[in-house]
């Protein structure tokens, strides 16, 4: 009986950057940017040809406990699949959303297949990082997943990587303390306990914005508009915000039930919120805010979608293909569901009893259904570094701060740098 190896490399994300030995092939040459595509199309296993190889898979850490490997159980469970195939795994951590930096350096040397943010796609396709779908695998996305998840995942009218999440962000709360009406409204939160929600994330930033009534476009209309009255009023809500005694600008679910009674995060937190607060933990979508006027408005964000990305560099691009559908498909989701919490997107699973009864599942689609899918043009206006200095800008303390005094002035300052850098980014 042939010999499997599997070989854990476990790196840091920032060993990843430096020292990434891939399987880059020198007779790829691509013709568009994103590299060659990846089909599904693959004979029965039992009939394929014989390859030996090393296959490098990049995935979070949280994927790669000892006590509960998902990534390494799975693979096995590939490698079992195909015995044709004598395939060496070589496991890499570098977390989805840092895969767009760290894989797009070096793309030669980066893994076969890794997972990713869908806002990273542009990043990754400009590199010649990640490879189109096509062929079977694409009519497999498009077959599994919402219609809102494919979007996630097009880019330029292609399909970038096999979805296995939405990703987006909700509320985690101690039920001791909040009633299902109480969550409904952030300022009644505040009112009965304390709050972390990290404004200073430019990922959560634009939720004041977008509740008072300023724009930011889809990729076919790009455009922010945070200014005027509406950008004012949101800033507002932000300042008083930051100087609540009961609000902490803190993320993740690090002290939920012994520093906060609510926290704002995603799946990926999920079972970390139920070790805090067992039975007491209740989970909703974002909460509306009352802003001074006594108006309201819904938060809401930047949805996108978690996926395996394939490496158009990588020299054994049929078992790279067949390993990204395996990792996404139907029964690794239902594992990565059961292992930790991590809600799955396949449609088919959707049904499952215990799934779509799920507090947690229940709210990211509620989430995710307030959201917009979040534009590949952000990253050309600067919204990220920009955002998230304005976040902290508005904390109590801060250097440069936005003040009710000066916010008019402040809030046009940050939509203009926004609209100049997306300017320059066209070469305007």
């Amino acid at each position: 009986m042939r010999s499997k190896k599997l070989t854990a490399l476990l790196m840091t994300t920032a060993l990843c950057a430096t020292a990434l030995f891939g399987c880059g092939d020198s007779s790829n040459d691509p013709t568009t940017k994103g590299g060659n595509t990846g089909d599904a199309t693959t004979p029965d296993p039992a009939n394929e040809e014989k390859i030996t190889a090393t296959i490098k898979v990049a995935a979070p850490s949280e994927d790669q406990q000892d006590a509960n490997n998902w990534l390494k159980t799975q693979c096995e469970k590939f490698n079992e699949e195909h015995p044709n195939w004598d395939l060496t795994f070589e496991y890499l951590v570098i977390g989805e959303d840092q895969a767009g930096g760290t894989i797009s350096q070096d793309p030669a040397a980066a893994p076969d297949v890794y997972m990713y943010a869908s806002d990273q796609i542009k990043t990754l396709v400009d590199a010649n990082a990640i490879m189109p779908i096509v062929g079977d695998l694409a009519q497999y996305v498009k077959d599994t997943n919402s219609e809102q998840i494919v979007k996630n995942v097009t880019y330029n009218g292609n399909l970038y990587g096999v979805p296995y999440t939405a990703n987006c962000w909700y509320m985690y709360y101690d039920k001791s303390v909040y009633s299902e009406d109480d969550v409904k409204n952030l300022n009644t939160m505040l009112e009965k306990g304390k709050v972390a929600l990290p404004i200073s994330t430019a990922w959560y930033t634009e939720c004041f914005f977008l509740a008072a009534g300023c724009t930011v476009g889809d990729d076919d209309n790009p455009g922010i508009n945070f200014s005027g009255d509406a950008g004012v009023k949101a800033a507002n809500y932000m300042i008083d915000l930051g100087a609540n005694p009961n609000f902490t600008d803190a993320s993740g679910v690090s002290g939920l039930g012994d520093q906060f009674d609510a926290m704002f995060s995603g799946s990926w937190d999920l079972a970390n919120a139920r070790e805090a607060l067992g039975d007491n933990l209740g989970i909703a979508s974002k909460p509306q805010i009352t802003f001074e006027d006594g108006t309201t408005g819904q938060l809401s964000g930047f949805a996108s979608a978690k996926a395996i990305g394939i490496n158009p560099n990588c020299q054994n691009q049929q078992v790279a293909v067949a390993l990204a559908k395996f990792l996404s498909g139907e029964e690794a989701q239902k594992a990565r569901y059961d292992a930790r919490g991590v809600i799955p997107c396949n449609t088919a699973l959707l049904e499952d009893e215990a799934i779509k009864n799920d507090e947690a599942f229940i709210a990211q689609n509620e989430a995710y259904n307030q959201d917009m899918i979040q534009p590949a043009y952000l990253g050309d206006t600067g919204y990220w570094d920009e955002a998230a200095n304005f976040g902290k800008a508005v904390l109590p303390g801060a250097e440069d701060a936005v003040t009710h005094d000066n916010v008019a002035e402040k809030v046009e300052t940050f939509n203009k740098t926004l609209a100049d850098k997306y300017a320059q980014s066209l070469g305007n």
